[in-house]
């Protein structure tokens, strides 16, 4: 039941960096939804982990993306102790919950260990990276959605 809190939290936390940066517009004289008008991209609205791929995130860490619209996505990946997820910056900002594990995360030249139950943001174009010291689980939200990832299903 814990785990279940902690992931709504993650996911409430996500929405509100998405609402951040995209203040509401006025809604056309339509019976459709903004938000149907405007996304091009969105998963359902049910996505559970068993009928979900996990996909190739690098350096032997998987992934699986949990959901996404053009605005926001949430992603897990799972690491295995001694994995290295590689230095790299996008234009994406982001928030990585440890939902499990300890991380040695390197962000914007500042290194530090996180363990379960911490969380990171990085800022769009910041580099970051890690190295998985306990086998562990991230929860990563991005906003906009890493379009990248879906390429990749």
């Amino acid at each position: 039941m814990k785990k279940i809190i902690i992931l709504l939290s993650l996911g409430a936390l996500c929405l509100a960096l998405c609402a951040c940066g995209n203040q509401p517009k006025e809604l056309p004289d339509s019976d459709q939804t903004q938000n149907e008008q405007t996304m091009t991209q969105q998963s359902g609205n049910f996505i559970f982990a068993s009928e979900t791929a996990w996909q190739d995130a690098g350096g032997g860490a998987e992934r699986q993306i949990l959901g996404y619209n053009d605005n926001i996505m949430m992603v897990k990946v799972s690491f295995k102790k001694g994995q290295v997820g590689a230095m790299h910056s996008h234009p994406h900002s982001q928030v990585t919950y440890v939902a499990s594990g300890a991380f040695e995360f390197t962000v914007g030249g500042v290194t530090k260990i996180v363990r379960a139950g911490d969380a990171l943001y990085k800022q769009p174009g910041i580099e970051h990276g890690c190295v998985c010291l306990e086998d562990g689980i991230l929860i990563d939200c991005f906003n906009p959605m890493r379009d990248t990832f879906l390429q990749q299903q």
